[in-house]
């Protein structure tokens, strides 16, 4: 193929196909540098400055998941805080089915989580919980009202309602890719964990925190039936598989098996040990479990704050 005059310049070829600095230049732009004799060299960065900024104007409401991706480039990921709780919220989704699935969202950060769905281009298929919360109100319910195709999912054994009641091997798929779901109860009676398989990553809940887990003392909670869910259930996943909390109250995001297994400072002692720790914890009264747990149990609408409840 021929060279652009001003390929010196702006590395336009001469069917104005291909930009090296700005793809898919118009060839009508291309055209008059190579058919206007009167224009002089040096005008000619100043025509494909031009070009260029007409075509970013073109492009400015076009979506391509190409820049949403990550390094990873075949999944969108987020990790999101909500800082009054300590509470991570993470959205997931296939760039190319666009199908997206958000685990324990907070109803304060709805508006946030909404904006990050929309903005993406994502179809929210699911919100779903890893247990009933004492912490915070969910938002699965008002993220149901902004997204109607979306559905809300829970363990069974919560006894919370839900548009689908998960149990032990269940799959929720999205796009390509699936969460395998895995039954860690101990915290409370109803406790999940979410696996990632194919990004080797799993969702703990507050089954498993980075260097602690959740206490047991409510809920239907026991000591020897979370130590037996981590060590069957969690520490049986492959070492290298990254685990992300529900909450963390020291910055730290992620963990891996390998680590928890080696420096957990509960739960690498025995099972006797780690009842006693967890009995001596002596830790206070929850102060959003009256709130909190009534409406979880009902997919977090119920007795709503008034700015929530007008939505």
């Amino acid at each position: 193929m021929a060279t652009c005059r001003a390929r010196l310049f702006c590395g336009l070829n001469i069917r104005g196909l291909h930009c090296s600095v700005n793809k898919c230049t118009p060839l009508s732009a291309v055209r008059k540098l190579h058919t206007n004799g009167q224009k002089s060299r040096a005008e000619l960065p100043r025509l494909s400055n031009l070009v260029l900024r007409q075509r970013r104007s073109d492009c400015q409401f076009s979506r391509s998941m190409s820049g949403f991706v990550g390094k990873d480039k075949d999944i969108v990921f987020r990790q999101l805080l909500e800082y009054k709780s300590f509470t991570y919220s993470y959205l997931v989704a296939d760039p190319d089915t666009k199908e997206a699935i958000l685990i324990d969202p907070v109803i304060e950060t709805v508006p946030r989580d909404s904006k990050i769905v929309k903005d993406l281009g994502l179809n929210l298929k699911y919100a779903i919980n890893t247990h009933v919360h004492a912490d915070h109100i969910t938002g699965t319910g008002f993220l149901k009202k902004q997204f109607p195709m979306c559905k809300s999912a829970i363990s069974a054994a919560s006894k919370a309602g839900a548009d689908i009641k998960l149990k032990e091997g269940d799959k929720l798929t999205f796009g390509k890719y699936e969460l395998e779901v895995r039954s860690t109860p101990g915290h409370t009676n109803g406790c999940i964990t979410y696996v990632w398989h194919e990004k080797e990553m799993a969702f703990t809940g507050d089954a498993l925190l980075v260097r602690g887990c959740g206490r047991t003392d409510f809920q239907e909670g026991s000591s020897e039936t979370l130590y037996n869910s981590v060590h069957n259930k969690i520490f049986s996943l492959p070492p290298n598989y990254t685990l992300y909390p529900a909450h963390d109250y020291t910055g730290q995001t992620s963990t891996t098996v390998e680590e928890e297994k080696m420096m957990n400072p509960r739960l690498t002692k025995s099972k006797e040990e780690f009842v006693k720790i967890m009995k001596e914890l002596n830790l206070p009264y929850p102060k959003q479990i009256d709130k909190a747990l009534p409406a979880n149990l009902v997919c977090g609408l119920y007795n709503l704050p008034e700015e929530f409840s007008k939505s």
